[in-house]
């Protein structure tokens, strides 16, 4: 124990990054499976097929070509940096024999918790170099412990995973007046948030931020030479990427921000205030109140944290799509501006100085309750019936393709077919009202893996001698009816076996109906 305590002393920083990687490797073990459609499916998803000879997304110009020669190929809208790294990544795991899709997203995970650790020593750094040791301290230990991050640190989300890049990047800003070459450290901030940038799009707001803050400190050069270093990044990544697939520069970034504009409501609006609710909620109140108070707090002393997280949140409240992953990226930045404004509020409070109890209790209160949460989420399998589903049906070669029954839904949810190891056809047949059952769909005319179809006799007459051979049913409403109905087409359907979602999956879809965690039921076509 008095080591542990000397260690505190001595080495606050390693202690907290060694307890921040304890968690998360824990998460790399239990927390399979995936937290959103994003982080698997524009991602995983991708890279794996382009190893396996395939196009799953249908991203690249030569598959739409093969889809439909007589449509010029469009971009998708998607950066091809952090995907492209994880088909390299794959590609590495294949040549020296790796193959099970379990075993590689435990390397993945792990590959993201080592990175993620970048998040918690950056942040200590500046909050020390800016305030003191005591906010330093705190900064690391929430971002270490804070319920939500353990779990997110080792999943794919692009919103966490270009969050070192903009903490770096500060970290350099910050730090450049202890170094000769002044210029240089600027020139790499914004060569490092530019990677940061070919992550996640969006933190250009963050980007523009610091050049704006650079500009109000009538700091020209190193505005300048700022600016020069992001240009540089974006040029050398996405300009010549898009240039070697696409024929022109930036082509992806360019229909990324069109198909966000055309789509704007299509996604999920809220209110104008969500994330001001997102920001305190998910931190905890009322610490989570604190902290933001202390952010908005630090506008003019710490412009440098304040400004760009600022902008970043300013944007996404006034976009209408709003999303609670979207405004992930500035979390530690609200907890590193946070904690400064709030302990120098705090120290010079009259009411927080005569109610010194109170405030503890506040933290004890948040402390209490986050280590409460944090078990559950840092083990979570989120998305387990799906994935799990495709590990059961792994254990079958050459399936021709499925059929996914849903049809107390008006949508099917996608099934990821990297743990399936096969990239073949899905027949979706969701809740169809007022439809026309007498027309067979096109499917040669219906662009990619997934088609939808609203009845079962279609798929039948078009697959001919290759007959789907499984059948998934999401959900047990109505389940016996279903059966029968699939039945009439494929009398020969027989019981395999019952997927069922994780704890977390089930807790989460009772929180909130739209996270579809269902059961699933699986049925072998005998042909």
């Amino acid at each position: 124990m008095n080591f542990l305590k000397k260690y505190w002393k001595e080495q606050p920083l390693m202690f907290i990054v060694i307890i921040a990687l304890v968690l998360r490797i824990i998460s790399v073990v239990f927390s399979q499976g995936y937290g959103m459609h994003d982080d698997h499916f524009l991602v995983i998803e991708a890279s794996q097929s382009w190893v396996d000879g395939s196009d799953y997304n249908n991203w690249l110009p030569s598959s739409q070509r093969m889809i439909n020669p007589d449509v010029e190929p469009v971009p998708e809208g998607h950066s091809f940096f952090y995907v492209g790294l994880h088909f390299l990544i794959f590609k590495l795991l294949q040549a020296l024999g790796i193959f099970s899709p379990i075993i590689k997203m435990y390397i993945i995970r792990f590959l993201h918790a080592l990175f993620s650790l970048l998040v918690i020593t950056y942040s200590y750094k500046i909050t020390e170099k800016l305030s003191n040791q005591k906010a330093a301290k705190q900064v690391g230990l929430l971002l270490a412990m804070l319920w939500f991050m353990p779990f997110l640190s080792v999943h794919n989300l692009v919103g966490v995973v270009c969050i070192p890049f903009l903490l770096i990047g500060t970290w350099l800003i910050v730090n450049s007046d202890t170094k000769k070459n002044i210029l240089f450290q600027y020139l790499l901030a914004g060569l490092i948030m530019g990677i940061g940038f070919s992550v996640r799009f969006q933190t250009s707001l963050f980007i523009g931020g610091v050049g704006l803050v650079l500009l109000f400190q009538k700091k020209w050069k190193e505005a300048i030479i700022f600016g020069i270093g992001s240009v540089l990044s974006i040029i050398a990544i996405q300009g010549i990427v898009d240039l070697f697939i696409w024929g022109r520069p930036f082509a992806e970034l360019t229909e990324y921000i069109k198909y966000n504009i055309a789509h704007k409501t299509d996604y999920g609006t809220n209110r104008w205030y969500m994330y001001f609710l997102v920001l305190m909620g998910i931190i905890i109140p009322p610490v989570g109140i604190f902290l933001f108070f202390g952010w908005f707090r630090t506008w003019k002393k710490y412009t440098i944290l304040f400004l760009p997280s600022f902008i970043f949140f300013l944007f996404h409240t006034l976009f209408p799509n709003k999303q609670e992953r979207f405004i992930l990226t500035i979390v530690p930045f609200v907890i590193i501006a946070g904690f400064i404004g709030w302990n120098e509020f705090a120290d010079k409070s009259k009411f927080w100085n005569h109610h010194k109890k109170l405030l503890k209790a506040c933290f004890v209160f948040f402390w209490t309750i986050n280590f409460l949460v944090l078990p559950f989420v840092t083990t979570a399998y989120s998305k387990k019936s799906r994935v799990e589903s495709m590990v059961y049906l792994s254990r079958y070669k050459d399936i021709n393709s499925l059929i996914c029954e849903d049809s107390n839904r008006s949508g099917v949810t996608m099934l990821p077919m990297f743990y399936l190891g096969q990239w073949i056809d899905v027949y979706n047949i969701p809740k169809y009202e007022n439809s026309d059952t007498t027309k067979m769909p096109n499917f040669e005319k219906i662009s990619g893996h997934i088609k939808s179809v609203n009845t079962p006799k279609y798929i039948k007459q078009f697959c001919k001698k290759k007959q789907p051979n499984f059948v998934l049913f999401f959900d047990d409403n109505n389940l016996e009816k279903r059966v029968a109905e699939i039945k009439k087409y494929y009398p020969k359907l027989t019981y395999e076996t019952t997927i069922q979602p994780s704890f977390v999956d089930r807790v989460m879809r009772k929180l909130n109906p739209s996270n579809v965690n269902q059961i699933i039921y699986i049925y072998k076509i005998n042909l």
